[in-house]
């Protein structure tokens, strides 16, 4: 399988990446030039991560009966300081709000996630020590 994506530019710093599945904004910090109208390439990344996990997780849950009220993942990344700057420490963390949570089921769907199906886990494990956490919300 094969992925493509297009960016093209639309001035100063600013990018648009076209996805068969839609859109999204590239934008540099103002300091060099970009207008603050989209992601920089390196939160793509982060955001890439998180939400590659989240959908395995929000799959999984539902298929092992153990839905929550809502939950949601961080993300944060050390950028090297020498260039090119990269990720090398990556820390994920899972939360999960609700009551009664079947903390079996839900600790078993983020290991399938980190451990199976998140390939782009997978890849950020090639270049950073990648950890993870949960926590659990009582509402």
């Amino acid at each position: 399988m094969t992925n493509k994506i297009e960016v093209s530019w639309k001035g100063q710093m600013l990018f648009e990446s076209v996805a068969p599945e839609g859109n999204v904004m590239i934008d540099a910090a103002p300091e060099v030039g970009g207008q603050g109208k989209g992601l920089r390439p390196k939160a793509m990344m982060l955001t890439a991560l998180a939400g590659c996990s989240a959908m395995d997780i929000a799959s999984l849950l539902k298929k092992m009966r153990a839905e929550v009220d809502d939950f949601k993942i961080e993300v944060e990344a050390n950028l090297t300081e020498e260039h090119p700057k990269i990720y090398d420490k990556v820390k994920v963390t899972f939360r999960f709000y609700g009551k009664d949570f079947k903390k079996d089921k839900i600790e078993k769907a983020v290991n399938l996630s980190e451990e199976r199906y998140c390939g782009v886990m997978e890849m950020f494990r090639k270049f950073s020590e990648v950890t993870t956490e949960i926590i659990y919300i009582e509402q």
